[in-house]
Order: C-alpha cells, then sequence, then structure tokens
C-alpha cells in the first residue's frame, strides 16, 4: 500500500475489514474487472464473495445480522472496491442506500422483515427516484400511486435503476396526492418486492433489460415500468405516507458519501497507473517520469487524490457523529468526482497512445470517471445546495 488515501485513527477492527477487502480487490476483481468489463458481464462470482465477506451487511446493526460498522468504515470500503472496479462499488451502493432507510426511516416490522435478509445478500435491494422526463428536479415525480381498498395501485415509469434487473426489493418514490399543502408532502416512498431478472417480475411491474451505457458496465442499469401495480399499505416505508421526498434525501446524502468514496478509488487507481507507466515508458534516454512536465503531473495528481479523500472522510465521519453534513457531503462529491476526471484525464496524458488502447486499464477508467460527475447529483447541483445551505449559516 502507498502513503496515498490513508486514514487515521481508525479502530483494529476497521484496519482488519480493509484489509481483507484490499486482499480481496488484488486477488479476485482487478485482474477480472477490465475484461468483464468489456464484455458487460455482470460479475457474479465477485458479488458471491462480497457476500462471504459480509459486506452486504457492513453498515447493518448486529442485531439484525449486519457488521454494524460505521460510514467511515463503509466509505473506505467502497474507495477499495472502486480501486479495483468502480461497477461492484454499484452493487453495494444501492443495496446500502435501501438498507440505510430502512434503518432510518423503517418500521420495526419492516426491518425485522428485511434487514437480517438484507446482511446476508439474499434481499437485494434497489431504489428509484428518477424517471425518463425527470431530473434533478424531484418535485417533477410523476410516477402515481392512487389509493384503493386497504392499499395503493401503482402506474408510472421509472429510470437509471441500479441493480434494476438482479435486486429483489426496490424502494420506489411516488406521487400519492394525498392532500398535503407541499408538493414535496405529496410523496411516499414503497417498498416494492420482485423477483430478480428480467421481463415481468411481478404482478405490474417490467424490468425490460439493460440499458447499454458507455461506462459502469457489468452491473444491470434497467428502467421499471409499473402498470396497476397493486401494494398493501404496510408496504410503504415507515408506514406513514408524505415522507417519501425526505426519506430519500437522507439516502440520498450518504448516496453522496458513497459517489465520493468511489471517485477517490478511481482516481487512486488512475494515479498508480499512471505514476507506474511513467518510471517504465522512456524518452530522449531517460522514464518520462523525469521530465519535469510529467513528474509535475503526477505531484498534482497525488494531491488531488488525497484532498478528495480526506474531505470524504470528514463527511461520513460528520454523518457518524450524528451532525448535519448536507454541505460536507456535497463538497466531498463535487470535489471527489471533478478530481477523479482530471486524475484519471492526467493519468490517460500520461499513458499517450497507448492509453486509447483497451489493452491498457486506463482507458475502462477514463469511461467509468464520467459518471462521478452525474451520480448522486451533478457538480451544478452540489454548489446550489452548498451555496444555499451557507447562506442559511452565513445571513446577515
Amino acid at each position: 500500500m502507498g502513503r496515498l488515501v490513508r486514514t487515521e485513527g481508525l479502530t483494529d477492527e476497521q484496519e482488519e475489514i480493509l484489509k481483507l477487502v484490499r486482499q480481496f480487490v488484488e486477488k479476485e476483481i482487478l485482474p477480472v474487472a477490465t475484461d468483464l468489463e468489456h464484455k458487460d458481464e455482470y460479475p457474479t462470482d465477485i458479488v458471491e464473495g462480497l457476500k462471504e465477506l459480509g459486506i452486504f451487511g457492513l453498515m447493518i446493526p448486529e442485531e439484525y445480522g449486519g457488521l454494524g460498522e460505521s460510514l467511515l468504515t463503509y466509505a473506505l470500503v467502497v474507495e477499495e472496491i472502486a480501486r479495483g472496479w468502480m461497477s461492484v462499488s454499484g452493487v453495494i451502493n444501492t443495496h446500502f442506500i435501501v438498507a440505510y432507510m430502512l434503518m432510518q426511516h423503517g418500521t420495526e416490522e419492516q426491518k425485522q422483515k428485511y434487514l437480517p435478509k438484507m446482511a446476508t445478500g439474499e434481499v437485494r435491494g434497489a431504489f428509484s427516484m428518477s424517471e425518463p422526463s425527470l431530473g434533478s428536479d424531484v418535485s417533477a415525480v410523476s410516477t402515481k400511486a392512487t389509493k384503493v381498498d386497504d392499499g395503493y395501485e401503482i402506474t408510472g415509469q421509472k429510470m437509471w435503476l441500479t441493480n434494476g434487473g438482479s435486486s429483489t426489493l426496490v424502494a420506489v418514490l411516488c406521487k400519492t396526492d394525498e392532500g398535503a399543502d407541499s408538493v414535496y408532502r405529496n410523496m411516499t416512498t414503497f417498498l416494492i418486492e420482485k423477483e430478480p431478472g428480467f421481463g415481468e417480475t411481478a404482478q405490474g411491474i417490467t424490468i425490460p433489460g439493460k440499458i447499454d451505457k458507455m461506462g459502469y458496465k457489468g452491473i444491470d442499469t434497467t428502467e421499471m415500468i409499473l402498470e396497476k401495480h397493486r401494494i398493501s399499505a404496510d408496504q410503504v416505508l415507515g408506514g406513514e405516507p408524505g415522507k417519501g421526498f425526505y426519506q430519500m434525501m437522507d439516502g440520498v446524502e450518504v448516496g453522496r458519501v458513497n459517489v465520493g468514496a468511489r471517485a477517490v478509488g478511481i482516481a487512486n487507481r488512475a494515479f498508480e497507473l499512471g505514476v507506474a507507466y511513467a518510471q517504465q515508458r522512456e524518452t530522449f534516454g531517460k522514464p518520462i517520469a523525469q521530465h519535469q512536465a510529467v513528474l509535475f503531473r503526477i505531484a498534482e495528481m497525488a494531491t488531488k487524490v488525497e484532498t478528495a479523500h480526506s474531505m470524504v472522510v470528514r463527511a461520513a465521519r460528520l454523518k457518524d457523529a450524528g451532525e448535519r453534513m448536507d454541505v460536507e457531503a456535497g463538497m466531498a462529491k463535487m470535489v471527489a468526482s471533478e478530481y477523479c476526471n482530471e486524475v484519471v484525464e492526467a493519468s490517460f496524458r500520461i499513458h499517450g497512445g497507448y492509453g486509447y488502447s483497451k489493452e491498457y486499464e486506463i482507458e475502462r477508467l477514463y469511461r467509468e470517471a464520467a459518471f462521478m460527475l452525474i451520480g448522486e447529483g451533478t457538480s451544478d447541483i452540489q454548489k446550489m445546495i452548498i451555496g444555499r445551505s451557507l447562506l442559511k449559516d452565513y445571513k446577515l
């Protein structure tokens, strides 16, 4: 392990978890990641290995069968996994957001029903806010849940579900229009059960197939079409309608820490590849690492990796301490994603023409880094969140 992305103040247990994950990444992920990514093949064996390590239950409390670890531990594990292959960290992230929402907002019956099976990976989670015509404006959600008898009937179309095919439990944000004076209080999160796979996976639910993407391959990103899907009222997250927007935003906030951690993992790997190649490739009779332009680039890359890592760690520690961290999460996500793209591009430039070849790992990272700019909110959205919050704090 190099001197970058080290974290002070970790417990022996945290260090041991990270050591096991790092070994798993080196042995089970890095050797196969690029091949699986080029084939757009789901990493079944890798996912099964993560189940055995207990990663699916990393933050789920011990009383529900999980490891009961902190958000900081989780973020550091994600950094390690994303360093190996970012898509694999996506499998974990979406599952975790659903588990987190259940832990924070679910009824005790919902926790008992789902969390033990989520901890083992038997139940796999996905969450869904986006729709084909819905971008950053969550208030424009159009998927409608209408009250019928003792439950609801849901109709609409959802977009960009990570784990859309492999999941068996989806947290879905719907418009319920139950009379609140605010659009944000007329949204409800439903816990929808379905079978894994594609096609009709439950009554009134169709998962059409994988969306073909530039990067973030291997993982199943899908649409979800709901046509008069019947669901009982006890599948409302928390048992009370009208709280869905706030539940989702809470989940997305910790998701931003996750995306920041993913970006750090990609950037760290890009730095490793760039600094190694710069010492092997020679021009004008010496390794290119000895040319000032390349040396400066290496220094800038390392500094950006360290800065992003530090900001992700701070945001995670604030959340673990029970403190407000909307600004810190937004800053961490924005800086980590922007720096990730800059570090990957710098490594790509160091590789020269070879970086454009699919034979070299940096080509995959170049495509993966772009997703960090838009996942869990674009940089522009983060700036709005940060700016509005700071204006409240520094109001004259």
